[in-house]
Protein backbone atom coordinates (compact mmCIF):
# COMPACT_ATOMS: atom_id res chain seq x y z
CA UNK A 1 0.00 0.00 0.00
CA UNK A 2 3.19 2.42 0.85
CA UNK A 3 4.87 1.62 -2.30
CA UNK A 4 1.48 2.70 -4.25
CA UNK A 5 1.07 5.96 -1.97
CA UNK A 6 4.45 6.93 -2.41
CA UNK A 7 3.71 7.46 -5.98
CA UNK A 8 1.21 10.29 -5.41
CA UNK A 9 4.19 12.53 -4.28
CA UNK A 10 5.41 12.79 -7.54
CA UNK A 11 6.98 15.97 -9.79
CA UNK A 12 3.34 16.31 -11.60
CA UNK A 13 2.04 16.80 -7.31
CA UNK A 14 4.90 19.12 -6.50
CA UNK A 15 4.50 21.39 -9.72
CA UNK A 16 1.11 21.55 -8.90
CA UNK A 17 1.65 22.27 -4.91
CA UNK A 18 3.88 24.71 -5.92
CA UNK A 19 1.25 26.75 -8.27
CA UNK A 20 -1.08 26.61 -5.65
CA UNK A 21 1.35 28.17 -3.31
CA UNK A 22 2.51 30.64 -5.37
CA UNK A 23 -1.16 31.40 -5.92
CA UNK A 24 -1.52 32.29 -2.39
CA UNK A 25 1.80 33.15 -2.33
CA UNK A 26 4.07 35.79 -4.75
CA UNK A 27 7.01 35.42 -2.73
CA UNK A 28 6.80 31.89 -3.10
CA UNK A 29 9.35 30.56 -5.53
CA UNK A 30 8.04 27.38 -7.26
CA UNK A 31 10.68 26.18 -9.64
CA UNK A 32 13.31 26.27 -6.54
CA UNK A 33 10.80 24.46 -4.08
CA UNK A 34 10.12 21.70 -6.79
CA UNK A 35 13.89 21.20 -7.67
CA UNK A 36 14.59 20.82 -3.95
CA UNK A 37 11.69 18.52 -2.70
CA UNK A 38 11.99 16.26 -6.11
CA UNK A 39 15.92 15.95 -5.20
CA UNK A 40 16.77 12.09 -4.19
CA UNK A 41 13.46 11.77 -4.43
CA UNK A 42 12.99 8.02 -6.41
CA UNK A 43 15.16 6.51 -2.89
CA UNK A 44 12.44 7.76 -0.11
CA UNK A 45 9.71 5.59 1.26
CA UNK A 46 6.37 6.86 1.46
CA UNK A 47 6.63 8.83 4.68
CA UNK A 48 10.28 10.01 3.84
CA UNK A 49 8.72 11.80 0.97
CA UNK A 50 5.86 13.30 3.58
CA UNK A 51 8.58 14.12 5.53
CA UNK A 52 10.60 15.69 3.10
CA UNK A 53 7.84 17.65 1.43
CA UNK A 54 7.34 19.21 5.71
CA UNK A 55 11.09 19.89 5.84
CA UNK A 56 11.27 20.90 2.50
CA UNK A 57 8.06 23.64 2.51
CA UNK A 58 9.45 25.23 5.94
CA UNK A 59 12.47 26.44 3.90
CA UNK A 60 9.98 27.78 1.62
CA UNK A 61 7.33 29.53 3.53
CA UNK A 62 7.81 32.25 5.61
CA UNK A 63 10.16 31.98 8.66
CA UNK A 64 6.53 33.90 10.56
CA UNK A 65 4.88 30.77 11.98
CA UNK A 66 1.17 32.50 11.65
CA UNK A 67 1.68 33.39 8.30
CA UNK A 68 2.95 30.33 6.62
CA UNK A 69 -0.25 28.45 8.63
CA UNK A 70 -2.37 31.25 6.92
CA UNK A 71 -0.59 30.20 3.41
CA UNK A 72 -1.43 26.26 4.46
CA UNK A 73 -5.00 27.01 5.43
CA UNK A 74 -5.67 28.58 1.40
CA UNK A 75 -3.71 25.99 0.09
CA UNK A 76 -5.60 22.82 1.80
CA UNK A 77 -8.61 22.75 -0.23
CA UNK A 78 -7.05 22.42 -3.43
CA UNK A 79 -6.04 18.80 -2.00
CA UNK A 80 -9.21 17.60 -0.21
CA UNK A 81 -9.64 14.15 0.42
CA UNK A 82 -6.39 13.04 -0.73
CA UNK A 83 -3.73 11.26 0.84
CA UNK A 84 -1.07 13.82 0.31
CA UNK A 85 -3.37 16.50 2.40
CA UNK A 86 -1.52 14.84 5.36
CA UNK A 87 1.34 17.01 4.66
CA UNK A 88 -0.63 20.26 5.76
CA UNK A 89 -1.21 18.81 9.34
CA UNK A 90 2.56 17.23 9.16
CA UNK A 91 3.71 20.83 8.92
CA UNK A 92 1.98 21.93 12.23
CA UNK A 93 2.58 18.78 13.70
CA UNK A 94 6.65 18.94 13.10
CA UNK A 95 6.72 22.80 13.57
CA UNK A 96 3.94 24.37 15.70
CA UNK A 97 4.99 23.25 19.30
CA UNK A 98 5.04 26.67 20.12
CA UNK A 99 1.88 28.12 19.50
CA UNK A 100 -0.02 25.64 21.02
CA UNK A 101 -3.43 27.63 20.29
CA UNK A 102 -3.09 28.23 16.81
CA UNK A 103 -1.59 24.62 16.25
CA UNK A 104 -4.72 23.30 17.48
CA UNK A 105 -7.08 25.79 15.70
CA UNK A 106 -4.87 24.72 12.15
CA UNK A 107 -5.20 20.71 12.81
CA UNK A 108 -8.90 21.09 13.65
CA UNK A 109 -9.54 23.27 10.47
CA UNK A 110 -7.14 20.47 8.17
CA UNK A 111 -8.72 17.68 9.00
CA UNK A 112 -11.70 18.57 7.69
CA UNK A 113 -9.85 18.00 3.96
CA UNK A 114 -7.87 14.68 5.37
CA UNK A 115 -6.87 13.58 8.68
CA UNK A 116 -5.11 15.19 11.31
CA UNK A 117 -5.05 12.18 13.19
CA UNK A 118 -0.97 11.72 12.87
CA UNK A 119 0.14 15.49 13.92
CA UNK A 120 -1.98 15.74 16.77
CA UNK A 121 0.10 12.89 18.60
CA UNK A 122 2.76 14.67 18.26
CA UNK A 123 1.10 17.45 20.54
CA UNK A 124 -0.03 14.47 22.40
CA UNK A 125 2.99 13.17 22.96
CA UNK A 126 4.38 16.22 24.21
CA UNK A 127 2.13 17.69 26.31
CA UNK A 128 -1.18 14.60 26.85
CA UNK A 129 -2.87 16.61 29.12
CA UNK A 130 -3.66 19.81 27.41
CA UNK A 131 -3.67 18.37 24.30
CA UNK A 132 -6.33 15.61 25.46
CA UNK A 133 -8.32 18.38 27.17
CA UNK A 134 -8.86 20.21 23.61
CA UNK A 135 -9.52 16.43 21.82
CA UNK A 136 -12.40 16.08 24.38
CA UNK A 137 -14.30 19.70 23.13
CA UNK A 138 -13.29 18.41 19.32
CA UNK A 139 -15.64 15.20 20.66
CA UNK A 140 -18.67 17.59 20.47
CA UNK A 141 -17.82 19.49 17.65
CA UNK A 142 -20.77 19.79 15.10
CA UNK A 143 -18.28 18.82 12.42
CA UNK A 144 -18.07 14.96 11.96
CA UNK A 145 -14.38 15.13 10.75
CA UNK A 146 -13.63 16.74 13.71
CA UNK A 147 -15.02 14.58 15.91
CA UNK A 148 -13.29 11.38 14.56
CA UNK A 149 -10.70 13.23 15.07
CA UNK A 150 -11.05 13.31 18.59
CA UNK A 151 -11.09 9.44 18.88
CA UNK A 152 -8.69 8.49 16.00
CA UNK A 153 -5.93 11.01 17.16
CA UNK A 154 -5.78 9.12 20.56
CA UNK A 155 -5.86 5.93 19.55
CA UNK A 156 -3.59 3.74 21.93
CA UNK A 157 -2.29 1.90 18.66
CA UNK A 158 -2.99 3.73 15.77
CA UNK A 159 -1.59 2.16 12.42
CA UNK A 160 1.27 3.95 10.86
CA UNK A 161 2.25 5.92 14.09
CA UNK A 162 3.74 5.32 17.34
CA UNK A 163 1.72 3.73 20.17
CA UNK A 164 0.58 6.11 23.04
CA UNK A 165 2.00 4.64 26.23
CA UNK A 166 -0.39 6.90 28.53
CA UNK A 167 -3.33 5.34 26.75
CA UNK A 168 -1.91 1.80 25.95
CA UNK A 169 -1.45 1.60 30.14
CA UNK A 170 -4.49 3.75 31.32
CA UNK A 171 -7.12 3.34 28.59
CA UNK A 172 -9.87 5.60 31.01
CA UNK A 173 -7.65 8.54 29.75
CA UNK A 174 -9.71 8.34 26.61
CA UNK A 175 -13.24 6.75 28.08
CA UNK A 176 -14.63 10.51 27.95
CA UNK A 177 -14.09 11.01 24.20
CA UNK A 178 -15.60 7.70 23.40
CA UNK A 179 -18.84 8.23 25.80
CA UNK A 180 -19.18 11.46 24.04
CA UNK A 181 -18.72 9.27 20.75
CA UNK A 182 -21.22 6.26 21.36
CA UNK A 183 -24.23 7.13 20.22
CA UNK A 184 -22.64 9.30 16.88
CA UNK A 185 -24.62 8.96 13.73
CA UNK A 186 -21.93 9.48 11.37
CA UNK A 187 -20.43 6.36 10.13
CA UNK A 188 -17.17 7.57 9.94
CA UNK A 189 -17.37 8.67 13.23
CA UNK A 190 -18.55 4.98 14.31
CA UNK A 191 -15.71 3.26 13.07
CA UNK A 192 -12.79 5.11 15.00
CA UNK A 193 -14.56 4.44 18.38
CA UNK A 194 -15.22 0.93 17.17
CA UNK A 195 -11.69 0.76 16.09
CA UNK A 196 -10.29 2.65 19.72
CA UNK A 197 -12.09 0.08 21.33
CA UNK A 198 -11.09 -2.54 19.35
CA UNK A 199 -7.33 -1.98 20.44
CA UNK A 200 -8.51 -1.86 23.84
CA UNK A 201 -10.32 -5.38 23.60
CA UNK A 202 -6.17 -6.56 22.65
CA UNK A 203 -4.73 -4.40 25.35
CA UNK A 204 -7.53 -4.53 28.41
CA UNK A 205 -10.15 -6.85 27.33
CA UNK A 206 -11.73 -7.17 30.99
CA UNK A 207 -11.68 -2.99 31.08
CA UNK A 208 -13.47 -2.90 27.14
CA UNK A 209 -16.04 -5.50 27.52
CA UNK A 210 -17.08 -3.83 30.69
CA UNK A 211 -17.34 -0.26 29.07
CA UNK A 212 -19.71 -1.87 26.27
CA UNK A 213 -21.77 -3.91 28.08
CA UNK A 214 -22.50 -0.75 30.42
CA UNK A 215 -23.74 0.83 26.86
CA UNK A 216 -26.96 1.26 25.52
CA UNK A 217 -27.22 -1.05 22.64
CA UNK A 218 -30.84 -0.23 22.05
CA UNK A 219 -29.18 2.45 20.21
CA UNK A 220 -29.00 1.56 17.06
CA UNK A 221 -25.77 3.63 16.29
CA UNK A 222 -24.07 2.51 19.85
CA UNK A 223 -24.86 -1.43 18.97
CA UNK A 224 -23.20 -0.80 15.84
CA UNK A 225 -19.93 0.29 17.47
CA UNK A 226 -20.39 -2.53 20.10
CA UNK A 227 -20.80 -4.86 17.76
CA UNK A 228 -17.81 -3.92 15.46
CA UNK A 229 -15.73 -3.37 18.37
CA UNK A 230 -15.81 -6.87 19.56
CA UNK A 231 -15.10 -8.05 16.36
CA UNK A 232 -11.74 -9.14 17.41
CA UNK A 233 -12.66 -10.97 20.47
CA UNK A 234 -15.91 -12.35 18.55
CA UNK A 235 -13.70 -13.96 15.75
CA UNK A 236 -11.50 -15.27 18.64
CA UNK A 237 -14.59 -17.32 20.27
CA UNK A 238 -14.23 -15.41 23.20
CA UNK A 239 -17.12 -16.66 25.52
CA UNK A 240 -17.50 -12.68 27.59
CA UNK A 241 -17.97 -11.38 24.28
CA UNK A 242 -19.79 -13.71 22.47
CA UNK A 243 -22.26 -13.68 25.40
CA UNK A 244 -22.48 -9.88 24.67
CA UNK A 245 -24.34 -10.52 21.83
CA UNK A 246 -26.67 -13.94 22.50
CA UNK A 247 -23.99 -15.57 20.73
CA UNK A 248 -23.62 -19.53 21.67
CA UNK A 249 -21.24 -20.28 24.04
CA UNK A 250 -20.61 -24.16 22.86
CA UNK A 251 -22.39 -24.62 19.41
CA UNK A 252 -23.34 -28.12 19.00
CA UNK A 253 -23.09 -28.03 15.15
CA UNK A 254 -21.18 -30.29 12.53
CA UNK A 255 -19.78 -28.65 9.11
CA UNK A 256 -19.67 -30.64 6.15
CA UNK A 257 -19.26 -31.32 2.57
CA UNK A 258 -16.23 -28.67 3.06
CA UNK A 259 -15.23 -28.25 -0.23
CA UNK A 260 -13.25 -25.91 -2.80
CA UNK A 261 -13.84 -25.12 -6.22
CA UNK A 262 -10.56 -25.52 -7.42
CA UNK A 263 -7.16 -26.26 -5.99
CA UNK A 264 -4.83 -24.33 -8.09
CA UNK A 265 -5.81 -21.32 -8.29
CA UNK A 266 -4.78 -18.08 -10.93
CA UNK A 267 -3.34 -15.03 -9.72
CA UNK A 268 -6.51 -13.05 -10.46
CA UNK A 269 -9.27 -15.12 -9.96
CA UNK A 270 -11.72 -15.59 -7.57
CA UNK A 271 -11.55 -18.91 -5.15
CA UNK A 272 -14.72 -20.23 -4.18
CA UNK A 273 -15.42 -22.77 -1.26
CA UNK A 274 -18.50 -24.23 0.23
CA UNK A 275 -19.74 -26.22 3.23
CA UNK A 276 -22.63 -26.97 5.55
CA UNK A 277 -23.93 -26.45 8.84
CA UNK A 278 -26.38 -28.77 10.04
CA UNK A 279 -27.65 -28.38 13.62
CA UNK A 280 -27.25 -30.75 16.53
CA UNK A 281 -29.65 -29.09 18.87
CA UNK A 282 -32.98 -29.27 19.47
CA UNK A 283 -33.80 -25.52 19.77
CA UNK A 284 -32.20 -22.36 17.90
CA UNK A 285 -29.06 -21.27 18.36
CA UNK A 286 -27.27 -17.86 17.14
CA UNK A 287 -24.18 -18.20 15.26
CA UNK A 288 -21.32 -16.53 13.73
CA UNK A 289 -19.84 -18.16 10.89
CA UNK A 290 -16.07 -16.80 9.77
CA UNK A 291 -13.32 -17.95 7.63
CA UNK A 292 -9.84 -17.51 7.33
CA UNK A 293 -7.39 -17.26 4.35
CA UNK A 294 -3.86 -18.49 5.53
CA UNK A 295 -1.64 -16.66 2.84
CA UNK A 296 1.54 -16.75 1.54
CA UNK A 297 3.88 -14.39 3.01
CA UNK A 298 7.44 -13.39 0.75
CA UNK A 299 8.90 -15.21 3.66
CA UNK A 300 7.30 -18.28 2.27
CA UNK A 301 5.52 -18.49 6.12
CA UNK A 302 1.53 -18.84 6.67
CA UNK A 303 -0.28 -15.97 8.01
CA UNK A 304 -3.54 -16.34 8.56
CA UNK A 305 -6.03 -13.24 7.93
CA UNK A 306 -10.32 -13.73 9.26
CA UNK A 307 -12.74 -12.46 7.41
CA UNK A 308 -16.59 -12.06 8.48
CA UNK A 309 -18.86 -14.22 6.58
CA UNK A 310 -22.28 -14.66 7.89
CA UNK A 311 -24.22 -14.13 11.18
CA UNK A 312 -26.68 -17.02 11.31
CA UNK A 313 -29.67 -18.14 13.33
CA UNK A 314 -30.12 -21.78 12.93
CA UNK A 315 -33.05 -23.19 13.90
CA UNK A 316 -33.42 -27.08 15.90
CA UNK A 317 -32.16 -29.59 13.53
CA UNK A 318 -31.56 -26.94 10.60
CA UNK A 319 -28.68 -27.69 7.64
CA UNK A 320 -28.09 -24.68 6.00
CA UNK A 321 -25.30 -24.17 2.62
CA UNK A 322 -22.94 -21.82 2.81
CA UNK A 323 -20.12 -20.91 -0.26
CA UNK A 324 -18.62 -17.63 -0.74
CA UNK A 325 -16.25 -16.48 -3.44
CA UNK A 326 -12.97 -14.98 -2.25
CA UNK A 327 -10.97 -12.14 -5.00
CA UNK A 328 -7.23 -12.83 -5.46
CA UNK A 329 -6.55 -9.57 -7.27
CA UNK A 330 -3.58 -7.73 -6.52
CA UNK A 331 -4.85 -4.31 -4.98
CA UNK A 332 -2.51 -1.31 -3.35
CA UNK A 333 -3.85 -2.64 0.19
CA UNK A 334 -2.77 -6.56 -0.62
CA UNK A 335 -0.22 -8.15 -2.31
CA UNK A 336 -0.86 -11.92 -2.94
CA UNK A 337 2.45 -14.43 -3.80
CA UNK A 338 2.05 -17.77 -5.09
CA UNK A 339 2.56 -20.78 -3.69
CA UNK A 340 0.70 -22.78 -1.06
CA UNK A 341 -2.71 -21.27 0.67
CA UNK A 342 -5.55 -22.55 2.87
CA UNK A 343 -8.85 -22.03 3.86
CA UNK A 344 -10.42 -22.51 7.44
CA UNK A 345 -13.71 -22.12 8.35
CA UNK A 346 -14.33 -20.45 12.04
CA UNK A 347 -18.10 -20.87 13.51
CA UNK A 348 -18.37 -18.71 17.09
CA UNK A 349 -14.46 -18.55 17.41
CA UNK A 350 -13.87 -22.63 16.85
CA UNK A 351 -12.06 -23.87 13.85
CA UNK A 352 -14.18 -26.50 12.03
CA UNK A 353 -12.00 -27.30 9.02
CA UNK A 354 -9.24 -26.52 6.73
CA UNK A 355 -8.14 -26.88 3.32
CA UNK A 356 -5.06 -26.19 1.30
CA UNK A 357 -4.85 -24.86 -2.31
CA UNK A 358 -2.11 -23.57 -4.56
CA UNK A 359 -2.40 -19.87 -5.70
CA UNK A 360 0.05 -20.24 -9.63
CA UNK A 361 0.28 -17.09 -11.50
Amino acid sequence: MADALKDMFSKKFYERLAHEFNKVDKNFHSDKFVKDVTKGIDALSLNQRMRNTTVTLKKHLPDDYKKSVDILSKVVPEFKSHYTSFLFPDYIGQYGHHDFKLSMEALKHFTQFGSSEFAIREFLKRDFDKTLSVMKKWAEDKNHHVRRLASEGCRPRLPWSFNLEEVVKNPNHTLPILEMLKADKELYVKKSVANHLNDFSRLHTDWMLKVVNSWDRKNEHTAWIVKHASRTLIKKGDARSLAVFDYEKSPKISVTKFKVGKLKVVLGENFTFSFDITSEKTKSQKLVVDYAIHYQKKSGELAPKVFKLKDLDLKAKQSVSISKSHSFKNFTTRVHYPGKHAVEIFVNGKSYGKKEFTLIR
